[in-house]
C-alpha cells in the first residue's frame, strides 16, 4: 500500500504532482478466489509502473485482499475516507465477476465525489472451466448496473474487457489521469483578476457566482495597486534584478529599451507574489491600455513566462479563457495560450489562422527563444516607447486541442465546446503570436461558436484532449459540452 502525501496547490503542482487512486478489487465467493489475489497484484505492479500512488486496503486485511462483503465495505470506506483530501479518483477492477454490492457500498460509504473507473480482466477462450473462468466481462455490467442506482457517476474503459498489462489499458488508464486531474483542478480552481476588463470588450464578460457555485473562486486586484507596489520597489532589490535576468534569458531582447524591461521585472515580481500569496491557479491580466497609458509597457512577457511554468495567463481579463487554459494543462501536462480565432485561410474551408498580439508561451513557437517587439496594434494610440513587451513567433507544426468555457447567465449554467485539429507549416507573414490550423469541418465548428454566442477567445493546447474533457466536463462536473468530432 502506497500513500501519497498531501502537497501544496497551485497550478503547477495540480498539473505535475503523482495522480492517487483508490483501487477496489472485486470479487465473488462462488468464482475462483485466486484469481482476485492475482488480479490485484497485477494491478498494483501496474499502477506502480506508472507512477500512480495507490490507497488500498492491506492484503491480509480482507479475503484474498479484495473486497466483497458488507464489513470489507465498511473497511474499505473507513480508509478511503481518511485519505479523502489526497484521492484523486477510484479504479475498480473485477479479476472475477465481483459483488456488485460491495463495490457500489464502498463506494456510497466513501461518498469521495471523485471520477471512477470500471475496469474488467479479460477470459482467455483456452482457459474456461471452473477453475478459471473470471466472467468479469457479466460482473462489469452488474457493477454498472448497481452504480447507476446508487446515482455514481462512472467511466469506462475503450473495450469491455480489457488485459491490464497491455498497451491499450495503459492508454486508458492514463486518459482516466487527465479526467481525474481536470475535475479536481476545476473543482478547486482559484483565479485571479487584475484590473478591469477593457471597456470597448464585452465579450470577456462572465458571471462570478456561477463559478462560484461550481467550487471556483476569483480574486480581484485593482491596477492602482499593482502601480502602487511596483513604485515601491527599487531597482536593485534582489528579486527585481533575479527577474530582469529570468526576462532576458526567455526571450531576445536586444532591441528592447532598458528603462522598458526594469518595468517589466518590477511588475513581474509584483505579479508573483500576488500569484503566491493568494494560491492563484491561473490568472488574467487587463492587458490594453492602462498599463501601457501610465506605466509604459505591455505585460505580455510576464504572462508568457507565467503560463510557460504552467500557471495560465489569459489577456484582456478574460477569466473564463484563462480557466480552459487551466484545464486543458492539466488534461496534457503542457503550456496553453490564448489565441482569437481570427482569420480564414484562402479558400480552404478547414483552415484558418490563430493570432494573439502575444503573451502565448514560448514552448509552443518553432523558435526556442522567442523575440520580444512592441505592440504594433495599439503603438499607433499609445506610442511604441510605451508598448515593448509582446512575444513573436509562429506556433510550430503539432496536434492541438481547443477549449472554450462561458458562463451561460441566461441558463444559469456553465457551456462549453472543445475538440481537435492540427497547427500546420503553412506559410504565413504576420506580427504577434500566430499559426495557421486545420479543423475537421471548420465551418461547421464556426456556425456552432456564433450560433450559440460563443466568445472570440479560445484556449488552444499542443496535445489531443478532447476525451479527456468531454468526460471530465459533461460526466463529472455536469457542464454542458459540445465535443467538435
Amino acid at each position: 500500500m502506497v500513500m501519497s502525501q498531501t502537497l501544496a496547490k497551485s497550478a503547477s503542482s495540480l498539473t505535475t504532482r503523482p495522480i492517487t487512486l483508490a483501487v477496489i478489487v472485486g470479487n465473488r465467493g462462488f468464482f475462483p478466489h485466486w484469481l482476485a489475489g492475482e488480479g490485484r497484484e497485477t494491478i498494483l505492479n501496474l499502477l506502480e509502473k506508472a507512477g500512480i500512488r495507490v490507497i488500498i486496503t492491506p492484503a491480509g486485511d480482507t479475503n484474498n485482499g479484495a473486497i466483497e462483503s458488507l464489513a470489507e465495505a465498511h473497511l474499505c470506506a473507513d480508509l478511503f475516507k481518511q485519505h479523502r483530501d489526497e484521492i484523486d479518483g477510484v479504479l475498480v477492477t473485477l479479476p472475477n465477476f465481483g459483488d456488485e454490492r460491495a463495490i457500489a457500498n464502498t463506494l456510497r460509504f466513501a461518498n469521495l465525489d471523485v471520477p471512477v473507473l470500471i475496469h474488467a480482466f479479460p477470459d482467455v477462450v483456452e482457459t474456461m472451466d471452473i477453475k478459471h473462468r473470471r466472467d468479469s466481462f457479466c460482473g462489469k455490467m452488474s457493477a454498472c448496473n448497481n452504480l447507476r442506482q446508487y446515482g455514481i457517476k462512472y467511466s469506462l474503459t475503450t473495450n469491455h474487457t480489457m488485459d491490464p498489462n497491455s498497451p491499450a489499458f495503459m492508454a486508458d488508464l492514463m486518459w482516466f489521469v487527465g479526467v481525474c486531474r481536470v475535475v479536481r483542478g476545476m473543482k478547486t480552481a482559484r483565479l485571479g483578476m487584475m484590473g478591469a476588463r477593457p471597456k470597448e470588450f464585452k465579450t470577456v464578460r462572465f458571471s462570478e457566482k456561477l463559478l462560484d457555485q461550481a467550487g471556483i473562486s476569483v480574486e480581484t486586484l485593482d491596477l492602482s495597486e499593482v502601480y502602487g507596489q511596483i513604485e515601491r520597489l527599487q531597482d536593485s532589490a534582489a528579486e527585481v534584478q533575479a527577474k530582469l535576468v529570468a526576462i532576458k534569458n526567455y526571450a531576445r531582447t536586444a532591441n528592447v529599451p532598458d528603462l522598458s524591461l526594469m518595468r517589466m521585472a518590477k511588475f513581474g515580481v509584483v505579479l508573483d507574489s500576488w500569484i503566491d500569496s493568494n494560491e492563484l491557479d491561473a490568472t488574467a491580466i487587463q492587458c490594453w491600455t492602462s498599463m501601457e497609458e501610465y506605466f509604459g509597457v505591455v505585460p505580455c512577457t510576464l504572462m508568457s513566462m507565467s503560463s510557460n511554468k504552467l500557471n495560465p495567463a489569459a489577456c484582456e481579463t478574460d477569466i473564463v479563457g484563462a480557466l480552459a487554459m487551466l484545464a486543458l494543462q492539466l488534461a496534457s501536462g503542457k503550456p496553453s495560450a490564448l489565441v482569437d480565432w481570427n482569420n480564414n485561410y484562402g479558400e480552404d474551408p478547414d483552415k484558418g489562422v490563430v493570432f494573439h498580439c502575444s503573451n502565448l508561451p514560448k514552448d509552443v513557437f518553432i523558435d526556442d527563444i522567442p523575440v520580444m517587439d512592441y505592440q504594433e496594434i495599439i503603438a499607433g494610440t499609445v506610442g511604441k516607447e510605451n508598448t515593448w513587451g509582446t512575444i513573436y513567433g509562429k506556433i510550430r507544426q503539432s496536434p492541438f486541442t481547443y477549449l472554450r468555457i462561458s458562463t451561460d447567465d441566461f441558463a444559469g449554467k456553465i457551456v462549453a465546446y472543445t475538440g481537435e485539429g492540427d497547427f500546420t507549416s503553412d506559410p504565413i507573414d504576420t506580427f504577434g503570436g500566430y499559426g495557421v490550423v486545420k479543423v475537421p469541418r471548420y465551418q461547421e465548428l464556426l456556425a456552432h461558436i456564433c450560433d450559440n454566442g460563443f466568445e472570440h477567445h479560445v484556449t488552444i493546447n499542443q496535445a489531443h484532449t478532447a476525451r479527456v474533457i468531454n468526460e471530465a466536463f459533461n460526466k463529472y462536473l455536469g457542464w454542458s459540452t459540445y465535443w467538435h468530432k
